[in-house]
């Protein structure tokens, strides 16, 4: 078996995998409160025909063996949960979280998601909600429609309206292992048990990031670091995809030596 042609090809598998989440990244770059990610890679099981330590005679030692790799594989792909940048909307109910921790979601199967797209909308019966319609946990309460809202930065919601004024406090979740959350799609994340149990506190305190009223954080997403990456992915896999000709071409002169 010529191992050059398996490992050959698990590097361009994981290559196309590499192309796969960079492609995501990109696709989402217009994304509120995405997180881009990244791939990591590991090495394959060796074969040790020869091991290193091993007794040659005499009481002589090995000092190193004979040690062939089959190829890559790709461990993980990881969310980085960087800041991303910060742009004014001006709308009332647009809040950005700047620094560590999510908004609380309640997903139509009353289970609880969590995100970092603050840009709510307000359901006819006054509930904050998700572009989804998912309604927003976080200590909100109802908004009686046309009433004048304001949201300081560690969180205290003032709420105007003709019946008189109301106010709450907002509170914000983070987790010890955010890159372990669990990707739902639509700018929603899950807790895992690798990411560790939520824990609840105000925004601007005890290390929780501060809200920012009439603002949405974009994307993380470097464009030019992500075309760069594709451009290594590209060249990594050409370099994988030609190890396979030449290792034909090899083959092949084997084959034409009887002739």
């Amino acid at each position: 078996m010529n191992l050059s042609l398996y490992s050959a090809a698990t590097g361009m598998e994981a290559q196309q995998l590499n192309l796969n989440t960079i492609a995501n990244n990109l696709a989402n770059v217009n994304t509120p409160g995405f997180k881009r990610s990244k791939i990591e890679f590991q090495d394959l099981l060796y074969q040790k025909p020869r091991a290193s330590g091993t007794d040659s005679g005499g009481g002589n030692l090995v000092p190193t063996g004979i040690e062939v790799g089959n190829g890559s594989r790709v461990a993980a792909t990881s969310k980085v949960f960087t800041q991303g940048q910060l742009t004014n909307t001006g709308g009332k109910l647009d809040l950005a979280i700047q620094g560590d921790g999510f908004f609380e979601v309640q997903r139509a199967d009353g289970t609880t998601a969590y995100t970092r797209d603050g840009s709510f909308k307000l359901n006819a019966q006054g509930q904050v909600v998700t572009i989804d319609g998912f309604p927003i946990l976080s200590g909100f309460q109802t908004i009686p429609p046309g009433s004048e809202v304001t949201v300081s930065e560690d969180g205290q919601v003032t709420v105007q309206s003709s019946t008189g004024t109301q106010t709450f406090r907002l509170t914000a979740t983070r987790f010890a292992n955010p890159s372990g959350l669990r990707s739902l799609g639509g700018n929603l994340y899950e807790e895992t048990a690798a990411s560790g149990t939520p824990e609840t506190g105000n925004p601007g305190e005890q290390g929780f990031g501060r809200t920012i009223q009439g603002y949405i954080e974009n994307s993380n997403v470097n464009i030019v670091e992500e075309m760069v990456n594709l451009i290594i992915a590209q060249r990594a896999y050409e370099i994988n995809s030609k190890s396979i000709q030449t290792s034909d071409e090899m083959l092949q002169n084997v084959a034409n030596m009887k002739r």
